[in-house]
C-alpha cells in the first residue's frame, strides 16, 4: 500500500486475473476461480466482483417518512438478531466518521450500526458532507474517529502508507464469507490488511425503462448506435445526457469509460499508474471523442451536483445518465426505482468491445491510533459479516454485498443485474480517483473541468498535466 504507482507486474496480473472467468455462473464463482495463491501484496485497485450472493431487500414503497423509518427499524431488528453471534467483549464509546451524507445511505448506515450485537459499545456516527470528507481525508485523519468510511484502491493504499490508518489483519484472519479478491483489495504493499469492504456497485448508463418503451428507443451496443440514439432524443426534445461535475469526480467516470473503450483496459491502468503519457495521441483521441458528446449533455456541468442529474433523469428531463447504481438511492418512490435500468457503455473499438467495467468497492478503515481499539476492531469485524451488509442493503438496495453469505432472497432488479454485469466483465477498474495517486487526482480535476468548459484548451492542459504527473510519480 504505497503512495507511488504499483509495480507493473503485480498490477497487470491482478487486474487481468480478477473476474477473468467471464461466463461462470455468477460473481461468487468467478472470484473462486480467480483467487490467487500468491502471498505478495497486490494493489487494491483490483475490483472485487463479489457475489451472486449479496444482501438486501428493497425498501417497499414509498416516499413517506413513516415508510422510510419502518424500513430502518426492520433492518436494524433483523441485524440485531443475526448479529448476536458477533457480540464481543469490547465496551465504551466508539466514534464513526462517515461520508454517507445523503438521506438513504445515511439511514442505511444507521440501520447497520444499530445491528451491532454488543450493546456495551455505544457507537456515535459523525457525518460529514461526502465531497468535503473526500477532499480533506489526509487532514481529517490527523485527528480521526475510531472507524472511518473510505474506499478500496489506491486511495486506501496511500493513507496507509502515510501511517494514518491501522492494521486490521487480525480481524481479517477471522473473517468469514469474504473472498480472496476482496482481501487483495484490502491489502497494502506490506501484505497487511487495512480495509473492511461493505459493498460494491458498477457504473453504467442509466435510463428509465418507461421512456425507452414510450419512445421505442433501443439499448445501444456500439458507438454508432449510441450517437444515433442521442440524435433521436435531441429531435424528441429530450436532453440526451445528464451531466454533473460538482466536486470534480463525477466526470472522471466518463473519462474512464471512453479511455477503456478507445484504448483498452491495459492502457487505462498504465495511464493511471503513471506509466503512459497524458500527451499521447491515444489520450488526445479520448478527448476528441468526448467532445462529440458535449452537444448532447446538460449545460453547466461543472456547477451541477450528481444528485441534480439524478433528479433530472427521474423527472424524464434527460434520457440517460452515466453514473453508479447508487443513483437509485435518490428516489423515494418504489415505482421510480423499479423504472430504472442501465446498460454497459457502448463499444468504440471492437477490439476492446465492452469487456471492461467500473465497479468500485466501499468500506471502512480503523484510525492508526483509535481511542477504543478493541471496539473498533470488533465493529469492523461486524461490518464484514452478512448480517451487517443485509441490514444496510435492506434500507439502501443500490449496491451488492461483499460477503458471499449475505442473502439474495429479496434482491432488487438492479442488484441482480449488477452482480451479473460485474460477473461477466473481463476487466474491472475501481474509478479514476481510486486507481491513481491522490495528489495526482487533484491535478486531473481542473483539466477535466476546463475541457468541459472549453474543449479546445485540452492540448495545453494535457501538456501541463504530463509535467505534473512526472514530478508527482517520481516523488
Amino acid at each position: 500500500m504505497s503512495s507511488h504507482s504499483p509495480s507493473e507486474g503485480s498490477s497487470d496480473l491482478t487486474r487481468r486475473r480478477l473476474l477473468a472467468g467471464a461466463g461462470l455462473a455468477g460473481v461468487g464463482a468467478v472470484l473462486a476461480a480467480c483467487g490467487s495463491s500468491t502471498k505478495s501484496a497486490t494493489p487494491a485497485t483490483t475490483a472485487a466482483g463479489a457475489a451472486t450472493t449479496a444482501a438486501g431487500a428493497a425498501t417497499t414503497a414509498a416516499g413517506t417518512a413513516t415508510t422510510a423509518a419502518g424500513a430502518v427499524t426492520t433492518a436494524a431488528a433483523a441485524a440485531t438478531t443475526a448479529a448476536a453471534a458477533t457480540a464481543g467483549k469490547a465496551k465504551g464509546d466508539l466514534t464513526f466518521g462517515s461520508n454517507y451524507s445523503n438521506d438513504k445511505p445515511k439511514a442505511a448506515l444507521q440501520a447497520m450500526v444499530d445491528g451491532l450485537g454488543n450493546k456495551d459499545v455505544k457507537v456515535k456516527v459523525n457525518t460529514t458532507d461526502h465531497n468535503t470528507f473526500q477532499d480533506n481525508i489526509v487532514q481529517y485523519l490527523q485527528q480521526p474517529d475510531d472507524v472511518i468510511s473510505w474506499f478500496a484502491g489506491y486511495r486506501m493504499q496511500t493513507v496507509a502508507a502515510k501511517g494514518l490508518i491501522g492494521d486490521i489483519s487480525d480481524v481479517w484472519a477471522k473473517a468469514d464469507g469474504l473472498g480472496d479478491a476482496f482481501k487483495k483489495a484490502s491489502t497494502a504493499a506490506d501484505g497487511k490488511q487495512y480495509f473492511m469492504p461493505l459493498y460494491y456497485y458498477p457504473w453504467g448508463v442509466h435510463y428509465k425503462k418507461s421512456v425507452f418503451a414510450d419512445k421505442g428507443y433501443k439499448v445501444p451496443v456500439t458507438w454508432d448506435e449510441w450517437m444515433a440514439l442521442l440524435e433521436k432524443m435531441k429531435a424528441d426534445k429530450i436532453t440526451p445526457l445528464a451531466a454533473a461535475n460538482d466536486g470534480g469526480w463525477p466526470q472522471m467516470g466518463m473519462f474512464d469509460q471512453l479511455n477503456m473503450r478507445t484504448n483498452g483496459y491495459d492502457f487505462h491502468v498504465g495511464l493511471m499508474a503513471g506509466k503512459e503519457k497524458w500527451t499521447d495521441e491515444r489520450v488526445v483521441n479520448v478527448f476528441k471523442t468526448w467532445e462529440k458528446l458535449i452537444p448532447f449533455q446538460q449545460a453547466g456541468v461543472n456547477g451541477r451536483k450528481w444528485e441534480e442529474g439524478a433528479a433530472a433523469l427521474g423527472a424524464k428531463e434527460v434520457g440517460m445518465y452515466l453514473i453508479g447504481t447508487f443513483l437509485t438511492g435518490q428516489y423515494k418512490v418504489q415505482a421510480d426505482i423499479d423504472d430504472i435500468d442501465f446498460f454497459a457503455f457502448p463499444s468504440i473499438d471492437a477490439k476492446y468491445g465492452q469487456d471492461a467495467v467500473e465497479a468500485p468497492i466501499d468500506g471502512f478503515m480503523m484510525a492508526a491510533k483509535p481511542k477504543n481499539p478493541e471496539a473498533a476492531k470488533e465493529f469492523l469485524a461486524y461490518i464484514g459479516t452478512a448480517a451487517a451488509e443485509e441490514a444496510y442493503l435492506k434500507v439502501d438496495p443500490s449496491a451488492v454485498a461483499a460477503n458471499s453469505k449475505a442473502s439474495t432472497a429479496n434482491y432488487s432488479a438492479i442488484q441482480k443485474k449488477s452482480a451479473q454485469f460485474v460477473g461477466k466483465a473481463k476487466q474491472i477498474s475501481q474509478f479514476l480517483d481510486r486507481d491513481t495517486d491522490p495528489t495526482f487526482v487533484d491535478q486531473v480535476k481542473p483539466v477535466l473541468a476546463g475541457f468541459l468548459e472549453d474543449p479546445k484548451s485540452i492540448d495545453g492542459a494535457l501538456k501541463a498535466l504530463e509535467e505534473k504527473k512526472v514530478a508527482i510519480f517520481k516523488a
